[in-house]
C-alpha cells in the first residue's frame, strides 16, 4: 500500500529526505565561463537567522532588478535561469555563495573568456551592496581540450600573474590549473579542461573548486586571531611566570623569618590571588574570543582535504599539485591555529593549578590563624577559670564570715534569754562547720550547673 497519508509520517521525514538533495551541482558543458561570490556578513556575534535574513535581502534585491520572484524566506538553496546566466544561490551558516555561470562560443581563446564572465551581467548598483562582505570572488572557466602530453600547455603563463602555477589531472578526464592568487581585476583564476569527463561530472568538479577555494578562505579566517593572541598570551605567561615567583620567595621568607607577621603574609598571598584571578579572566575572555573560530577553521580545513581527495588527483610532471600546496601553504596556517588553541587551553590548566596551590596556602593561613584565636580563647577560658575558683573562695570566705557573725548575734541573744553559754566559744565553734558546708553546697551547685550545660549540648 504506498503511504500517502500524512499522518503516517514524522513531521520531518519529507525535509530530512529533501536535505541530501537540496544542492545539487550545476549541469555544465564546456565551453562555459562561471563567477563565484562568496558573501560573509557576519561581524562578531550574529545569529544564524540574522545571516540568513541578511543573504535574502541581496538575492531578493538581484531578482528584482531581473523581474524574478525570489525563493521562500527560509529557503537555503534557490536555482534560476536568468536567459543570459544562470544561478545557484546557497546559504550556509556564515556566509552564501553566488554562482553565476554563462554559455559561451566554442574555440574562444582562454584569455578572451576570463574577459567575458557573467559578472559584467551584474547591475553596478546590486555589486556595490556587497562593499566589505565579498570573502571570495573567482572566476573559472571550463573549456574543451585534448589530452595534453606535456607538462604545461602553452600560453599557460599568460593567464595567470603568481609566479607558481598549481594543477593537476583530476577525475580521470580533467585537468584543473590555479595559481590561488587574487589577480590585478580582483577574482582568482581557475581554469578546468575537459578532456574526457562524463555527464554532470563537470557541475561536480566545478562546485568541488568553488568549495576548495571558499573553504580554504574561511579556514584562514583564524589566523589573524592566532596572531592577535599571541602577544597576550606572551603576557599572561609572563605575568603567571611572575607570580609563582612571587609565591617561591614568599614561601622561603615565611620558613626563614619569623619576625614578620602572619597578618602581612595573609595580605600578600590575598593580593597575588586578586592578580591570578584576573589572568584567568583574561585568557577566559581570549578563549571564548578565539575558540568558535578555530573551531570553525579546522573544520573547514577537513572540508578541503576532503574535497581534494574527491578529485582522485594525479601529478602532471613538473607541476606542484593541489594536494601539495594545501599542504605546505594551508597546513602551517591551521598548525598555528591548533597550536594556539593548545597554548590557550595549557595556560589556562597551569593558571587553575596555580590558583588551586594558592588557595590552598591561603586557607592554610587561616587555619593558622583560627587556631591561634582558639589557643587564645582556651587561654583566656582557663583564666577565667582561675578567676571564677578564686572569686569562689572568696565567696566561701564572705558568705562564711556574715553567716558567722549571725550565728554570734543569736547566741548572744539566746545568752541575754538566761541560757548559759559562751557566744565567742559556739562562734568559733560553727567556723568549720559553716566554712565547709558553704563550700560543699557551691561545689555542688557549679556541679548541677555543668551536668545541664552538657545536656543542653548533647540535645
Amino acid at each position: 500500500m504506498p503511504i500517502v497519508y500524512s499522518s503516517l509520517n514524522h513531521p520531518q521525514r519529507v525535509q530530512l529526505a529533501a536535505e541530501v538533495h537540496s544542492r545539487p551541482p550545476m549541469r555544465l558543458k564546456a565551453p562555459e565561463t562561471l563567477t563565484h561570490f562568496a558573501v560573509f556578513a557576519q561581524q562578531g556575534d550574529v545569529r544564524q537567522d540574522d545571516n540568513l535574513a541578511m543573504q535574502h535581502g541581496l538575492l531578493r534585491e538581484l531578482c528584482a532588478h531581473f523581474g524574478v520572484s525570489p525563493p521562500v524566506a527560509h529557503a537555503n538553496y534557490f536555482f534560476h535561469d536568468f536567459g543570459r546566466f544562470r544561478l545557484k544561490w546557497e546559504c550556509h551558516t556564515e556566509f552564501a555563495t553566488f554562482t553565476f555561470a554563462e554559455h559561451v562560443e566554442p574555440g574562444l581563446p582562454t584569455e578572451i573568456a576570463f574577459q567575458r564572465v557573467p559578472l559584467f551581467h551584474l547591475p553596478e548598483e546590486w555589486l556595490m551592496k556587497l562593499k566589505g562582505m565579498l570573502i571570495v570572488a573567482a572566476h573559472v572557466v571550463v573549456e574543451k581540450s585534448a589530452a595534453t602530453p606535456q607538462p604545461l600547455p602553452p600560453g599557460m603563463r599568460r593567464l595567470f600573474e603568481g609566479p607558481l602555477i598549481v594543477g593537476g589531472n583530476v577525475m580521470r578526464g580533467a585537468e584543473i590549473w590555479t595559481d590561488f592568487q587574487i589577480q590585478s581585476d580582483g577574482f582568482s583564476r581557475f581554469l578546468i579542461r575537459d578532456v574526457n569527463l562524463f555527464e554532470q561530472q563537470t557541475g561536480r568538479l566545478a562546485q568541488r573548486v568553488f568549495e576548495i577555494e571558499t573553504y580554504r578562505v574561511m579556514a584562514t579566517l583564524g589566523l589573524p586571531q592566532a596572531h592577535q593572541a599571541m602577544p597576550v598570551l606572551n603576557e599572561v605567561e609572563n605575568d603567571l611566570a611572575r607570580l609563582a615567583a612571587a609565591m617561591v620567595n614568599s614561601e622561603k621568607s615565611e620558613a626563614g623569618s619569623e619576625a614578620e607577621s602572619r597578618l602581612r603574609k595573609a595580605d600578600k598571598e590575598q593580593a597575588l590571588l586578586h592578580e591570578l584571578t584576573g589572568l584567568a579572566a583574561r585568557i577566559e575572555r581570549l578563549s571564548l574570543d578565539n575558540s568558535y573560530r578555530f573551531s570553525a577553521s579546522q573544520a573547514y580545513y577537513r572540508l578541503v582535504r576532503a574535497r581534494i581527495e574527491e578529485l582522485r588527483e594525479t601529478r602532471i610532471e613538473g607541476v606542484v599539485t593541489l594536494e601539495e600546496f594545501m599542504d605546505r601553504r594551508l597546513g602551517p596556517a591551521m598548525n598555528t591555529c591548533v597550536s594556539t588553541e593548545r597554548r590557550q587551553a595549557a595556560l589556562a590548566e597551569r593558571i587553575a593549578h596555580t590558583n588551586d596551590l594558592l588557595r590552598t596556602r591561603v586557607n592554610l593561613v587561616q587555619e593558622q590563624q583560627n587556631r591561634k584565636i582558639l589557643q587564645s580563647m582556651n587561654v583566656r577560658s582557663a583564666q577565667q577559670l582561675r578567676l571564677q575558683q578564686a572569686v569562689e573562695g572568696l565567696s566561701v570566705v564572705a558568705i562564711s564570715y556574715y553567716l558567722i557573725g549571725l550565728t554570734l548575734y543569736a547566741a548572744k541573744a539566746v545568752k541575754a534569754a538566761g541560757v548559759p553559754l559562751n557566744p565567742d566559744l559556739v562562734a568559733g565553734v560553727m567556723v568549720p562547720v559553716i566554712a565547709i558546708g558553704i563550700w560543699a553546697s557551691l561545689r555542688k551547685l557549679r556541679k548541677h550547673l555543668h551536668s545541664r550545660e552538657k545536656e543542653e549540648k548533647g540535645a
